[in-house]
């Protein structure tokens, strides 16, 4: 593939072509006059007081993505975004408008003429002709010269094709009066196509040594195995439930990880959080079997558990096998708990009242958090994180018994007690008198 300087090794290799096309043919004794060949935009190419001398005048006025390998290589990162699998390529169609210049009768007829005829002859750009074109010199040449000429651009995996575009009267009209500039005779043609590619490092896989156990008489490997069934034979998680039929987990509380083919030894839950890049691994319980795993965040470690998403699954080896497998990973919700509920808090004569709350796990560094007393917000006052602890004022403080809620990055505080039937509220109240 091809580095950034792409787009501007191919603009120099069609100047090379068209001003060795111009050399070969003697263009210039044709017209009596020298010929060059310009790559600016068309209204620099004739000097404001000046003569207007006899040129071709290549300009690239559009870059659009090439729709044949724009999908490929997708996508270049995990799902947590962090780590780069590939290097996908940038897929590039350069657009080129290809001007006659001369102030003779005929010149500019005959100059564009011999540049169609060039580029009709050389319908692909053939790499030893690129690197002839982008080779300094005389060595060493410029930097310029240089970058262009480690551009890659004649390695890259698929060739150059030169092709005429056709624009239609409308188009050219819009074209050339965006640029501002008096019509000059004008072939449109279409390079495609430039692949540009990072070259970053990225995940590599390891080689498969076998597919499946060695059968101790063929001693070949099992290969591909097929197993009759709509449940697939690898461990796989289905639902993730906090304890007490919550949609938030909390410390300490037992989680249940339920799916299929989840018994074997070694059983590890894995937690990985995205936002504050955090992963961790906690021992299974002894309980469940090949349909459930229970698993516990320890209080202890609410320093490593931050409140917010986490996705979760499970490392175990399976009976009979000798390699752990990991399961499919699902979204985990850890809300955060308050402690030291229900309290009183007594008004002052102004009517505030202040308190603190307690909680964890931490209020982290780029997390928000508010105190939810019935329907009504209240921003704490202000902190330094990580906390535990929030002092809050409120003033002109409603009097009477309120449902606390304490909403870290829009996750609040369990405040329902889902396992009674009817569900009802938890004593999580804080009275104001």
């Amino acid at each position: 593939m091809s580095s950034a300087l792409a787009i501007a090794g191919v603009t120099a290799v069609l100047r090379d072509l068209l001003n060795d096309g111009l050399i070969n043919h003697n263009v210039g004794g044709v017209i009596g006059s020298s010929v060059s060949v310009s790559v600016g935009p068309p209204d620099r190419v004739v000097p404001p007081n000046g003569n207007e001398a006899s040129q071709l005048n290549l300009f690239l006025h559009q870059v659009t993505p090439n729709t044949g390998w724009r999908n490929e290589g997708l996508p270049s990162r995990d799902a947590s975004g962090r780590h780069r699998l590939s290097n996908p390529p940038l897929a590039l169609d350069l657009h080129y408008l290809i001007s006659a210049y001369s102030s003779g009768d005929l010149h500019a007829e005959i100059l564009l003429g011999y540049a169609m005829q060039f580029l009709h002859e050389t319908p692909v750009l053939a790499r030893q002709a690129i690197r002839n074109a982008l080779t300094p010199s005389p060595p060493p040449g410029t930097p310029l010269q240089r970058a262009l000429a480690e551009s890659a651009l004649a390695d890259q995996i698929e060739q150059i094709k030169i092709t005429p575009a056709y624009l239609n009267t409308e188009e050219m009209s819009k074209l050339w009066t965006a640029i501002q500039s008096h019509y000059r005779p004008t072939a449109a043609y279409l390079a495609s196509v430039v692949l540009i590619e990072a070259a970053e490092p990225v995940r590599s896989p390891l080689p498969v040594l076998s597919r499946g156990p060695i059968d101790p008489i063929t001693q070949r490997d099992r290969g591909v195995v097929v197993e009759p069934g709509l449940v697939p034979p690898l461990p796989m998680l289905e639902a993730v439930k906090p304890s007490g039929g919550q949609p938030v987990a909390q410390l300490g509380e037992t989680i249940d990880l339920e799916g299929h083919h989840l018994d074997g030894t070694g059983r590890t839950v894995l937690l990985s959080n995205d936002r504050f890049e955090v992963e961790q691994s906690i021992a299974a319980m002894g309980t469940g079997g090949a349909a459930l795993i229970q698993f516990s965040i320890p209080a202890a470690q609410a320093a490593s558990f931050p409140v917010g998403v986490w996705r979760v699954g499970a490392r175990l080896v399976r009976p009979g096998e000798t390699e752990p497998r990991e399961t499919n990973r699902l979204a985990l919700t850890l809300a955060p708990d308050i402690t030291g509920l229900p309290m009183s808090v007594a008004r002052d004569g102004n009517g505030t009242a202040s308190f603190t709350l307690n909680f964890h796990p931490a209020l982290r560094a780029g997390q928000r958090a508010v105190l939810v007393l019935g329907q009504q917000e209240f921003a704490p006052v202000a902190y330094v994180p990580p906390v535990t602890a929030l002092n809050f004022a409120i003033e002109d403080a409603p009097v009477g018994s309120h449902l606390a809620r304490l909403r870290i990055d829009g996750i609040d505080s369990p405040i329902i007690d889902r396992a009674a039937k009817p569900p009802v509220f938890l004593d999580r109240r804080i009275t104001i008198t």
